[in-house]
């Protein structure tokens, strides 16, 4: 029986930097490099043919688990005779997954920016247990301000199915009212009593959240700041949940149409074009271990079909050109993987500096997001309350609301069932009015802080109240003051409730 085995010299060299960055030891970082190559390589795990590493002794590895180790690798390879040379030597089972795993915690550490604090987290996020611990989130109650005569507290239970529809939540108001500091109140009350599984996506079209440092490192969020000398979004558009051609096509009509509808000077023949390159920029990549293209492959495609056809540049090949330029998104030969998941992260993703395309990163985001979305299971539901996985949070939302972004509207209507929500900030409840698309009826929680000019009609669909009550609150609403809102009452007896809201600062 062997009480030894030899690492290979690249798995020794990753625990080692693991070790040193975490301060974890070596024989708990190789059971957690083993466990993660159990799950993802399983059976199939690639034979270790090294052994010029550091030694990892057996009592180390195996400490007292013997029994459930060896029943673990007999489920997973299916083997339940396992020899002793099998199981721990130089030539074992574990070995091949040590040495697999060390892999596996490498990439993983490079996609958290090797930061350790970020590593851990992720670990966190990837023990799974047939969404048991997706039900940390399940119950949130949010205090979101008191009543201005009575001075009773206003508690929402984002996610009670048996008192709301669904949990997409709205806060409209002129700059400086304080919607903001309410938002980030919201959001990071929800982080903490989910215990931060609860994710959430943020665009900060203004760049004034960004710099909120006691927001960021509360709600534990990884911010990325486009065009300003930082990294670029660790996003590709382009990853498909599968590469055969009616799924390729598709996508990349999809991706035409979302072009065409953010830049108008983009037509039919234009649309055509970019279809036709995106299949190609696929093509260009298929077979390969990375299987999807990026902007830079889209726009040599592009620019060849042109010069073949002596065509001249146009609108099209500047959107291409601004995307592979300002390297707004993941291209192949970064450092860091392209990330896998989208709805186990949070993230504030900072356009504000961006002179052109600020609609465009976030359709494509967006798009993304509803992807991943709609292959994800049910979410789970607990006493009512249903777990949210992840928040769309869109800042100054009316610069999107205009567009026919089907993907908003498709995570809007189908997002309740698998956990995902919409949060909108705005200047006007006018914002939701759109003849396509009625965002109004599908807004379970909406806060209306000073506005001027809203119709009484985008009254009336927000708060559900008579049209006269809405007439008579198109004046009240244009006087509020700040901190103060207007929203839809809890109580069946009355048609709306009249409140100061919470502020993060004051909570945090």
């Amino acid at each position: 029986m062997a009480d030894r085995l030899y690492t290979s010299s690249e798995t020794d060299e990753i625990l080692s930097v693991l070790r040193f960055e975490t301060k974890l030891e070596k024989g708990v970082l190789a059971r957690i490099a083993f466990t993660f190559s159990l799950v993802e390589a399983g059976n199939e795990v690639p034979t270790s043919k090294s052994f010029s590493g550091g030694e990892m002794k057996r009592p180390t590895f195996i400490g007292s688990d013997e029994t459930f180790i060896r029943t673990l690798i007999a489920f997973v390879h299916g083997n339940s005779a396992i020899s002793e040379d099998d199981f721990f030597s130089n030539r074992s089972i574990i070995k091949d997954h040590i040495d697999n795993g060390s892999r596996i915690l490498e990439k993983m550490f490079i996609e958290c920016g090797r930061d350790a604090d970020l590593l851990i987290k992720r670990l966190i996020d990837k023990v799974e247990f047939s969404g048991r611990r997706e039900l940390l989130g399940h119950g949130l109650s949010v205090f979101i301000g008191k009543t201005l005569l009575q001075k009773n507290d206003l508690i929402i239970e984002l996610n009670n199915t048996r008192k709301y529809a669904n949990s997409h939540l709205a806060i409209m108001g002129k700059p400086g009212v304080g919607k903001t500091q309410f938002l980030l109140k919201i959001l990071t009350d929800i982080r903490v009593q989910s215990n931060y599984q609860t994710n959430f996506i943020y665009f900060d079209y203004k760049g004034d959240v960004v710099d909120n440092e006691r927001f960021l490192e509360i709600a534990k969020v990884q911010s990325y700041r486009l065009l300003q000398g930082g990294n670029n979004l660790p996003i590709n558009p382009f990853i498909l949940s599968a590469y055969d051609e009616q799924t390729i096509n598709v996508s990349a009509r999809e991706k035409a149409e979302s072009f065409a509808s953010i830049n108008s000077k983009l037509g039919v023949v234009q649309k055509g074009a970019l279809t036709e390159a995106i299949r190609a920029a696929y093509a260009k990549r298929s077979g390969s271990n990375t299987p999807y293209p990026d902007f830079q492959d889209v726009l040599e495609i592009e620019v060849a079909m042109y010069e073949e056809e002596s065509k001249k540049d146009d609108s099209l090949i500047e959107v291409l050109r601004d995307l592979s330029d300002f390297d707004l998104f993941w291209k192949h030969g970064d450092e860091i993987p392209p990330i896998d998941r989208l709805t186990n992260r949070t993230l504030l993703i900072d356009i504000h500096a961006m002179p052109v395309l600020k609609e465009l990163v976030a359709y494509l985001v967006i798009e993304r997001l509803y992807k991943e979305m709609a292959a994800l299971p049910d979410s789970p539901v607990e006493e009512g309350h249903r777990t949210i996985r992840t928040i769309l949070v869109i800042d100054e939302a009316h610069n999107y609301l205009g567009q026919k972004n089907i993907f908003l509207q498709r995570i809007i209507r189908e997002g309740r069932s698998k956990g995902i929500v919409v949060f909108f900030a705005s200047q006007s409840p006018n914002d939701y009015q759109q003849k396509f698309f009625n965002f109004q009826e599908l807004l379970e929680f909406a806060y209306i802080f000073q506005c001027e000019g809203v119709s009484a009609s985008s009254i009336q669909d927000i708060l559900g109240c008579s049209n006269k009550t809405a007439k008579d609150l198109q004046t009240e609403i244009a006087r509020l003051e700040p901190w103060q809102i207007i929203s839809r009452s809890q109580e069946k007896t009355d048609e709306f409730v009249k409140f100061t809201a919470e502020a993060f600062y004051r909570n945090y």
